[in-house]
């Protein structure tokens, strides 16, 4: 069966220079790309099916997904999503949701940049930049894009204490599974921090599986409780190579196994 790459992004906005953002016209090429080539985007609940041998992956697939819940993921992502048919999983801060929600968004007209954006969050200014309860509402609505959790205030889990840690965990949990229509079992840990402390915790509180930002691609074999990624990058031409190598069990293989010396 072919191996799944999981793509990272964060922003997608007009802003470059920085590692974690990609420009609209960039990742509507990328998505088209995948549109026109015929690959399947996976949701959450079918990349953990297939890592359990439960979804048998003749297809050629990858999944989409977002960190942290930045606005411009619905005024730039959220259309070229639709247009092509992407389905996406976006890992929000249930806390930054919440404050996000309280305030009027409807006369912001630029959008930061990260450096930014997180300074403004830092000042309660998350309705600047985060999205609301009402966008992923109307994103969930689409049936292409999910939410899951990425902790209640973006935290580095490894360094909690374990009630601190489960507080965080449960909380968010909680808290997107009153507000959405389907449960979450899913999390992201934030900034990429986790140990084996974290793992257990997050099993105990009744997650199914968790995200990393550890470079890898996920296959059969794959360990659902630290699920690799690969870090979106502003470029067509290396999106188009990565789909090509990390889709090939073969390519895959060897292309790592050389990043890795």
């Amino acid at each position: 069966m072919r191996p799944v790459p999981v793509f990272m992004y964060h922003h997608i906005n007009t802003h470059k220079g920085d590692m974690v953002t990609v420009t609209p016209d960039i990742f509507e090429i990328q998505m088209r790309y995948l549109h026109e080539t015929g690959y399947r985007t996976l949701k959450a609940h079918e990349l953990v099916s297939y890592i359990q041998g439960n979804l048998a992956m003749k297809d050629k697939a990858v999944m989409i997904t977002f960190d942290d819940g930045w606005l411009d993921n619905y005024l730039y992502a959220f259309p070229i999503l639709k247009k092509y048919k992407i389905n996406a999983s976006i890992f929000i801060v249930t806390n930054w949701v919440d404050n996000a929600s309280s305030q009027d968004f409807s006369n912001i007209t630029t959008v930061p940049t990260h450096e930014e954006s997180a300074f403004l969050v830092k000042q309660n200014r998350e309705h600047e930049v985060v999205l609301n309860w009402g966008l992923i509402d109307e994103m969930e609505g689409s049936g292409l894009v999910e939410f899951h959790s990425h902790t209640q205030n973006h935290v580095k889990c490894h360094q909690l204490s374990e009630q601190d840690l489960s507080i965080e965990l449960r909380d968010s949990k909680e808290t997107i599974k009153k507000r959405l229509a389907s449960d979450n079992h899913y999390l992201c840990w934030p900034m990429g921090r986790y140990n084996d402390v974290t793992i257990g915790t997050a099993k105990k509180l009744g997650y199914s599986a968790l995200f990393t930002t550890d470079h890898g691609i996920v296959n059969s074999s794959s360990d659902p409780w630290e699920i690799a990624r690969i870090a979106a990058k502003n470029s067509s031409l290396w999106f188009r190579k990565a789909v090509t190598i990390y889709t090939s069990g073969i390519l895959s293989k060897l292309y790592l196994s050389i990043k890795k010396r």
